[in-house]
């Protein structure tokens, strides 16, 4: 099969979605390769490196999208690439679609197979996603106690205190693999950690694996209303594959927090689970809403893009030698959970949630 690596052109992002290892790997197995000029450059993967594992090196997307059956990416298509994707092309990436009706039409009107990384599943897991996840539960910690600092515009309290001086209260809103790994992000610096669930079982789990400062807490409405006033970080950490997260924050419940207190919305690419939350970059991170500092990036792996490369690749590679060895159909058609991944098929929307969004 033919494939495509172009270079990802989101904003900020720099990660590429194959490194040169995953890039031999399908060259060994009989595919060629077409790699953008500089995809791999801000991941620390050079030209040389690609042209070494066997890529055929291209100067323009253009060229890239025009040959390749199969398109690999990190990120959804942004509007200057919809007219570059071609009818029946399978394109590999995330989409979310659920937070984003334009590029959903603009997918349907492509004809093209979107297959997501997000909505592929391995026994009752997102494998595809967990990678990215991991990365952004321990950012977001960083992001917060990097804002939480007054020449940030945050309230001034340093994360894990002093001897003498409490700690920062963070809540962490989801109890998934973001969560867990934000929570173990910011008890290891030293704050009190509030995990917020709806699952009791999850949380039984939490609390049998967290050290011993970190709390649970069922999530409700009037849970997170009593809490608010004593949180100086707030993590938004909710997933439903595939669909808009819920807002649990109202714009109303930012009145409870204290001043200079910090929202990361890591459910942004899905919505957002903040009333008042709308995707910002890593140029634009945050805006301020009631004296509440928000930090909503869509792509918070994109500060990091060797780990985040490395993390993706080894999670994506498997797939997307399935899809280049026996072609989406027969790949998807033997493997169930492999099949989930697929939203959009030639103008049809196969994706349940998606569908229920936007009454399509």
């Amino acid at each position: 099969m033919d494939i495509g690596l172009p270079k990802e052109i989101k904003d900020n992002e720099s990660r590429v979605a194959l490194t040169p290892s995953g890039v031999h790997s399908l060259v060994l197995n009989g595919h060629v390769v077409y790699v953008e000029k500089d995809a791999g450059i801000n991941s620390g993967f050079d030209n040389e490196s690609y042209l070494k594992a066997g890529a055929l090196l291209l100067d323009k997307a253009e060229k890239v999208y025009s040959l390749a059956k199969m398109i690999v990416k990190v990120k959804e298509p942004i509007s200057q690439e919809y007219s570059l994707i071609q009818p029946e092309q399978l394109i590999f990436t995330y989409f979310h679609f659920a937070s984003d009706e334009k590029l959903t039409r603009a997918m349907i009107q492509s004809k093209s197979i979107c297959l997501a990384y997000e909505t592929v599943e391995d026994n009752n897991t997102l494998p595809l996603l967990i990678p990215m996840s991991e990365v952004a539960g321990r950012m977001s910690i960083q992001q917060g106690a990097k804002y939480l600092e007054r020449p940030q515009g945050g309230k001034g309290i340093l994360l894990g205190g002093v001897p003498g001086v409490n700690p920062a209260q963070v809540l962490i809103l989801g109890g998934g693999v973001v969560g867990t790994h934000a929570a173990y992000m910011a008890a290891g610096l030293g704050a009190h950690v509030i995990i917020a669930d709806i699952s009791l079982p999850r949380l039984r789990k939490l609390d049998e694996i967290m050290p011993a400062n970190v709390d649970t807490m069922i999530s409700s409405k009037y849970n997170i209303e009593e809490i608010l006033p004593k949180i100086d970080l707030v993590i938004g950490a909710v997933l439903l594959p595939g669909a808009k997260a819920p807002s649990l924050i109202t714009r109303e419940m930012l009145r409870l927090l204290p001043k200079g207190a910090v929202l990361i919305d890591v459910a942004i690419d899905q919505g957002g689970c903040f009333e008042t939350s709308k995707p910002t970059t890593h140029t634009n991170p945050v805006y301020d809403v009631d004296g509440i500092l928000h930090y909503c990036v869509a792509n918070i792996p994109g500060a990091v893009p060797y780990t985040s490369t490395l993390a993706l690749t080894n999670a994506t590679l498997p797939y997307v030698l399935k899809l280049a060895n026996l072609g989406w159909e027969e790949a998807c058609s033997q493997d169930e959970n492999l099949r989930k991944g697929l939203n959009i098929i030639k103008g049809k929307v196969v994706c349940r949630a998606v569908a229920d969004t936007f009454n399509l």
